[in-house]
Parts: structure tokens; sequence; C-alpha cells
């Protein structure tokens, strides 16, 4: 149920539809809903949080969970994408930076 006030949406740029389309439904499995030749929707659920140690210039950080890392790097390079940050450790888990074939930077999480 939508509520007032309640993060709803993460829209990002796409750049070639085909392309990051085909990435994510390949890394992930998502699927997409197109409106026009200009738009794909997704639904993939979302959580969020802020970061004081950002720089002043950074852009939000989509971040995505998995339970084995190693291999969802590995399927997000085999997808097209490309590793920006390595596997490292974090207060709460580990994860790794990428771009998909926009040049979006995401994110990749594990607990352990």
């Amino acid at each position: 149920m939508r509520e007032d006030g309640k993060l709803d949406y993460l829209e990002m740029p796409g750049g070639d539809l085909g392309a990051v389309k085909a990435f994510y439904g390949a890394a992930f499995g998502w699927t997409f809903q197109d409106y026009g030749p200009t738009y794909a929707a997704f639904d993939q659920g979302l959580d969020g949080g802020f970061d004081a140690d950002a720089a002043p210039d950074a852009k939000p950080l989509p971040v995505l969970f998995a339970r084995d890392l190693e291999a969802m790097a590995a399927k997000v390079e085999a997808a097209g994408g490309r590793i920006v940050k390595p596997i490292f450790a974090f207060p709460g888990g580990r994860r790794f930076h990428f771009q998909d074939p926009a040049g979006n930077e995401l994110a990749v999480w594990s607990e352990t």
C-alpha cells in the first residue's frame, strides 16, 4: 500500500534501453513494463539510507542484495556490467559497485 512520505520509486537514466533491459534481465532476472519506446519500468522493492560521508557531488546509489556476492559479481560481468569497486567489507556485510550499460553506478551487498 502506498503511503504519504514513503519512498516509492527510483528513476535512473536509461541510455540504450535494449542494452539496459538485457543487462538487468541477465544479471538479476528483472522484468520490465514498456511505456513507449523511451521508458521501461521495473518493480523490485526499495529501502534506503543517507551517507553523511558521501562527497558533495555524489549521486544516489541503488543497492541490490545477493546471497552469494562472488557469484553475483560474476553474473554482473557476464551480463556486460563493469565492476568499479571490487568486493569490500563494510559495517553490516560486504559489497561491490558496478556500472550498468547506461553508466549508472549501483552496488550489490551481502550479509556475509
